[in-house]
């Protein structure tokens, strides 16, 4: 079988005739082999809206050679060359390609790390190959495969249905329109119609709501409806709150270089000092000053946390969720699966009066075991339970659960008669009855029995149980049933689920508020039956919040509830998002843990979306983070590491805030007075160099555990003030070293003396001052890295010793005197415990000890 490529129905394809579609595309209901899906992959390509290029890495290379400052100095060294100073220009084009290759060359390993990771989490289709259902990556569908959708599946291309049964879309993310659609398997009336009128077709990137459905796919990748507006549009996502502390760090930063290099080339040329030198000094003293290792710091940081935090059972989608995930002050969760084992066991089956009841039993199991659609746990719990033989019962129809109704039915046929079983939430199954069975015989559903069937839910809510309603009623045999034969019913009981609290996890709770992190229980389930659970974990009870109550309340007072303890029960999944859209509009960051269809809104909303691995396509679509267990031990190992990773890169922030702009803004003074420059351009580019090189371990350091237990914020105005404070104390030291090299040393007629004792002694303090930096406590007491202590003295001791090698001769260096040595390591100390002494100061300010 094959196809050609010209001719395959890219476009309209809704608009031709069954027959004519499977013709063009070569393909039966029966699906294809895995061969001819081979092929079509071949020539196609991979079902994704972005595909690699072949040439990313050569492409992300020159990413950091078009980087301004690096064009300006390659320009300027080839200037250097032409000029007659082969050594000089040679030199700054080493450097320049060595820092270069340094963040090309960790970057890369880094999104190596993260593709691996991104391969755990990629979505999967139930797809008919080789005649059977197979379930396999959505990048690997093909034109002409055949697939299956049921609720909850995130439509994986574009497909033309086959066969459906009360199948339900959401297109809002391709037309806009909130409210579902109803999908068909016929031929469209004659004339043309565009994508919002295809109802007999679905579309990558549209949830399937309710229902179920066969479709045979025609378009993959950029081929479908959404790929081509993905192409047209190519929109950014919105930005995180870690992206715009980024964004707001560069701009302040991007001011202060501008600045200082402008006044020091016009005080330069106004010096008459000669000019190609004088713009080489102050390019590469923006080189200094420039922070050019923060991206790959971030993405090195963030890489290995997210490498750390899957070996912790949680897997990242996003880089940048990672630091929002350590943010969290407010977690929103179901309790199922969280709080509760998430193991359900069916243990009761009773009727109205609590009496067991093996009518009930046998109603339950057939209608879990004839269901179609997506099983949850509790039909798992179902069909796990003994129950009566089955065989001679045929299923005839289905009726689709969805989340207005809260309830499913299926039609069987038992000899000659024919069944409608129905069961869903109690308040539901009470609505459509108009008899219930009591002693086995059918009595009307007055008050007196809705009274007492409603005690014997609430009696079963209040020990624990999670209990579903079960009624029947015989019906007439018809091609088809919708939802207005569940009417006229007869309540048969109910069937009550057992999912006992984990064992542990009021500790969990206690060690999450301790990390500052506020749990509030958001569920579908009745009060009664969250009231037990929550008072088993430890949580408090006295303010439980319902559905009914929520759309009574404003926003100000949800978030009034929910900050101070709330737990929501009996709510919707748009009563959900208001609780969160109330929490964050009071400038909380809040997550939401959430695993089914109706989580998707809410998943979207939060700062940090995060469902389970094994949790519907459409939840792990709007999720930012997975996690491979549904356990909230879990999630604070994520939540820690998270902010592991943001302390991390703020160390680095503040080292090149503080030190390093101390160091550069002493050259821009020193060039003012001294008669030479204070620090060649190579100098200063290998300076740099080498300090971004002791940072490279800075992602694997250690973090003090006072870190770690409280949210962290993106602080502009900390850094700011931090750079303000610390930076002018590196300053002093230069200075003073200045004044020892020019009055002790007599380095004024000695420039190279000059050039070579204040490298070493500026390179020394703004690599070991990291050790004090790093912590917010006594560094005596902080002990850091083993790869960050030897990154470290590693690079004090090429600066040491490099002035004897014929090397530092080439660069411009000369030997120094022990006795110069001795005075720097002397400067050294004492600015080290200068800085302790200020900074201990500045967070006892900020109250950050």
């Amino acid at each position: 079988m094959g196809t050609d490529k010209q001719t395959m129905p890219l476009k309209s394809f809704w608009n031709k005739s069954q027959p004519e579609l499977l013709g063009l595309l070569q393909a039966t209901p029966a699906g294809l082999t895995s061969e001819e899906a081979q092929r079509r992959l071949d020539l196609y390509g991979p079902n994704s809206l972005v595909r690699e290029s072949r040439f990313a890495a050569l492409i992300s290379f020159l990413r950091f050679l078009i980087n301004p400052l690096v064009i300006i100095l390659l320009v300027a060294s080839g200037v250097s060359l032409a000029l007659g100073d082969p050594v000089g220009g040679s030199i700054i084009i080493s450097m320049v390609l060595l820092s270069v290759a340094l963040n090309f060359f960790m970057e890369f390993q880094a999104q190596h790390a993260v593709e691996e990771i991104r391969k755990q989490v990629a979505t999967t289709a139930e797809v008919i190959r080789d005649g059977r259902d197979q379930e396999l990556p959505v990048a690997d569908l093909v034109p002409g495969d055949v697939i299956r959708l049921n609720a909850g599946d995130l439509v994986p291309a574009d497909a033309r249905l086959l066969s459906v049964k009360d199948l339900q879309v959401r297109e809002s993310a391709l037309t806009g329109e909130s409210l579902c659609v109803e999908k068909v398997c016929g031929d469209l009336p004659p004339g043309k119609h565009g994508v919002a009128d295809a109802s007999n077709s679905v579309f990558m990137g549209t949830a399937v709501q309710t229902g179920i459905g066969t479709a045979v796919i025609a378009c993959t990748g950029k081929n479908t409806a959404f790929g081509e507006i993905a192409q047209r549009l190519a929109t950014r996502p919105p930005e995180t709150e870690f992206g715009r502390g980024i964004r707001r760090f560069g701009i302040m930063i991007t001011r202060v270089i501008m600045l200082l290099v402008l006044f020091v080339l016009l005080v330069n040329i106004a010096f008459h000092r000669p000019i190609l030198e004088s713009f080489l000094f102050s390019v590469a003293l923006a080189v200094g000053m420039t922070p050019e290792m923060m991206p790959m710091i971030i993405t090195v940081t963030l890489a290995q946390g997210a490498r750390r935090m899957t070996r912790k059972k949680v897997l990242v989608k996003q880089l940048s969720a990672i630091e929002d995930f350590g943010s969290i002050e407010i977690l929103c969760s179901d309790k199922t699966g969280t709080l509760t084992e998430g193991e359900i066991v069916l243990d009761r089956h009773v009727d109205v009066h609590g009496k067991d009841d093996d009518d009930v039993l046998r109603f339950i199991y057939l209608n879990s075991f004839f269901q179609a659609g997506i099983k949850s746990p509790l039909d798992d719990a179902v069909l796990k339970h003994e129950h009566p033989k089955i065989v001679e019962y045929e299923k005839l129809d289905e009726i689709p659960f969805d989340f207005n109704r809260k309830r499913l039915s299926v039609v069987v046929k038992h000899g000659d008669e024919c069944l409608l079983i129905t069961k869903g939430e109690a308040e539901s199954i009470f609505s459509i009855c108009r008899t219930v069975t009591v002693n086995g015989s059918p009595q009307p559903f007055d008050e007196n029995h809705r009274t007492q069937a409603a005690k014997t839910f609430r009696d079963l809510s209040a020990g624990g149980f999670r209990v579903l309603g079960v009624a029947v009623r015989k019906v007439d045999k018809e091609d088809a049933y919708g939802v207005s034969a569940e009417k006229d019913m007869t309540l048969a009981g109910f069937a009550a689920f057992l999912d006992p609290p984990k064992e542990g996890i009021p500790a969990v709770l206690a060690e999450l508020k301790q990390n500052g992190v506020s749990v509030i229980i958001m569920t579908g389930d009745n009060q009664y039956v969250t009231q037990k659970i929550a008072q088993d974990v430890g949580l408090t009870t006295d303010r439980i919040v319902t559905g009914d109550q929520v759309d009574t309340m404003a926003d100000v007072a949800l978030a009034y509830h929910a900050e101070n303890g709330a737990i929501f029960a009996r709510v919707s999944p748009e009563q959900k998002n208001r609780v969160i859209v109330a929490l964050k509009a009071r400038g909380h960051v809040v997550g939401y843990l959430g695993d089914g269809i109706n989580d998707a809104p809410s998943l979207h909303t939060a700062d940090v979306g995060i469902s389970v691995t094994n949790g519907v396509e459409v939840a792990k679509d709007a999720a930012k983070i997975i996690l491979l267990e549904k356990d909230l031990e879990v999630l604070n190992d994520g939540i820690i590491e998270g902010r592991r990773c943001f302390a991390n890169i703020m160390k680095y922030i503040v080292m090149g805030t503080s030190s390093n702009f101390g160091n550069m803004f002493s050259m821009a003074a020193a060039s003012l007075f001294l008669p030479f420059l204070p620090m060649l351009p190579t100098q200063i580019l290998l300076n740099n160099f080498l300090y971004d090189v002791s940072q490279i371990s800075i992602p694997s350091d250690n973090v003090d555990p006072a870190l770690l237990h409280r949210p962290k914020r993106w602080r502009i105005a900390f850094i700011r003030q931090f750079m303000m404070i610390i930076g002018p104390i590196s300053s002093i030291y230069d200075f003073l070293t200045f004044g020892i090299l020019l009055w002790v040393f007599h380095a004024s007629s000695n420039a190279p003396l000059f050039h070579t004792g204040w490298f070493v002694e500026s390179l020394a303090t703004q690599t070991l001052v990291v050790f004090v930096i790093r912590t917010a406590g006594n560094p005596l007491k902080s002990r850091p890295s083993r790869a960050l202590l030897a990154a470290v003295f590693a690079t004090v001791t090429v600066a040491t010793v490099l002035p004897y090698t014929s090397l530092g001769l080439l660069l411009g260096f000369t030997p120094l005197p022990l006795s110069l040595l001795g005075t720097i390591a002397l400067l050294a100390v004492t600015y080290l415990v200068l800085v302790q002494v200020v900074k201990s100061w500045f967070y006892r300010r900020h109250a950050l000890l």
